[in-house]
């Protein structure tokens, strides 16, 4: 096989709920104590990958961590049983389905020593997800085991913030060849905090040995953050020498449009203004936060975007404009995780891009339409209906949480690796 781009999807697990832990998501503050849905988040995750492949794409995974966070209780002196509600709940957290906050990504044609290199992100912004990165690390360093093709690097140390790919871009002619990396970082956004620090992205950029001359580092505008962008992908994407973004996404985006032109010429910016789409309709409907993917045999480029897009009129309006104008985009593709969704995650959050050869890959961590069928019938046998805020120190909701884990971890033979 050669080299192309991996997208390697979060498996929505059996722990989802709304206990609303993220500050600065506004769609995640919104759904707080609502009722969850954990068998049909996890199944239209897995529509969404089945969707991919189908469109030729090559499709990964990533199952979902051990809940609850015992260890992680232990270390707070409590338990799921007598623990404050909100660390309860924090300990519960599915959020790993977010895949795109696993790790950043930078393939073997951009590194010094020309293997594709794999920074776990600390999370350490917020507390429900500042505990995951030990099972994600467990996970990355699983599915990339060659050393000749990859290097796993131990998070960036606290304090500084790193929420990996989620505020990372790539920009290149095509994805086996050498490109430029884009480090998006925040300083603040009113009342909320800016996640991902200018010095976390720099340890990552070397770390990873990446030529100064074709890495930038843009900051995000407060007016973004603030507007609930709590990660650069709810405002812009990226893929091979295409930018598609939001007028407002950057603080300085003539700066960082000039220094993008600079380090590759051959760069196309698209940029929605404001004035057709604004940053409450971008972030809303999640326009921003798609699967910007290149269809194989020259097809162009698709948008993979969630539902809410479309039944936003003005998002809508002007994405059928741009495609009936023949730009780089040429097909919309809407799917439904409005599960995700209602948690502040739409389809590029639930996914991390690897550009390597598939064959250097662990094989447990790839799917096709008869492996999703196989996990989706994993999914509608074990995985709970419906959770409650209340639910969560149920016994019987955590032991057939528990139980559902184990039946998955088993099924993809990986019950010898991964350890509650």
């Amino acid at each position: 096989m050669s080299v192309r781009e991996i997208n390697f999807d979060g498996i929505i697990g059996p722990s989802h709920n709304y206990a609303g832990l993220s500050l600065g998501n506004l769609a995640s503050a919104r759904n707080a104590g609502a009722v969850s849905y954990p068998r049909a988040a996890a199944l239209q995750g897995l529509e969404k990958m089945r969707g991919n492949v189908r469109l030729g794409l090559a499709q990964g995974i990533f199952l979902p961590q051990w809940r609850p966070d015992s260890a992680w209780l232990a270390r707070l002196g409590t338990d799921v049983g007598s623990a404050e509600p909100h660390i309860r709940a924090a300990a519960m957290s599915a959020s790993s389905m977010w895949a795109a906050n696993a790790a950043t990504v930078s393939p073997a044609s951009d590194t010094a020593d020309g293997r594709t290199h794999l920074t776990v992100a600390n999370l350490v912004t917020m507390p429900h997800r500042s505990h995951e990165w030990p099972q994600t690390l467990a996970q990355l360093r699983i599915a990339f085991s060659d050393p000749r093709a990859f290097a796993v690097h131990d998070p960036v140390p606290a304090p500084f913030g790193d929420e990996g790919a989620a505020n990372h871009m790539r920009l290149t002619k095509r994805h086996d060849l050498p490109g430029v990396e884009v480090f998006v970082y925040g300083r603040s956004g009113g009342a909320f905090p800016a996640r991902q620090h200018l010095e976390a992205s720099k340890a990552v950029a070397r770390l990873h040995g990446l030529d100064p001359a074709r890495t930038l580092f843009a900051q995000q505008s407060e007016e973004a953050i603030a507007a609930g962008a709590f990660h650069n992908d709810v405002v812009a994407v990226a893929n091979e020498n295409l930018l598609f973004t939001h007028e407002l996404a950057f603080a300085d985006k003539d700066r960082f449009y000039a220094d993008l032109r600079a380090a590759l010429p051959s760069v196309e910016i698209v940029e929605v203004p404001a004035s057709a789409v604004s940053l409450a309709d971008a972030i809303s409907s999640y326009l921003f936060n798609a699967q910007l993917v290149t269809l194989p045999d020259g097809g162009g480029m698709a948008l993979i975007l969630p539902t809410e897009a479309q039944e936003t009129p003005a998002v809508w309006r002007w994405l059928e404009q741009m495609v009936e104008g023949n730009g780089p985009i040429r097909r919309l593709v809407p799917v439904d995780v409005r599960q995700s969704m209602a948690n502040g995650g739409g389809p590029a959050c639930l996914r991390l891009r690897v550009v390597a050869d598939p064959a250097n890959v662990d094989p447990r961590f790839l799917v096709d339409e008869a492996r999703l069928d196989a996990i989706a019938a994993i999914v509608a046998a074990y995985w709970p209906e419906r959770i409650a805020p209340g639910d969560l120190c149920d016994t019987r909701l955590i032991a057939q949480i528990e139980q559902s884990w184990l039946t998955l971890v088993d099924h993809l033979q990986l019950s010898g690796d991964l350890k509650p």
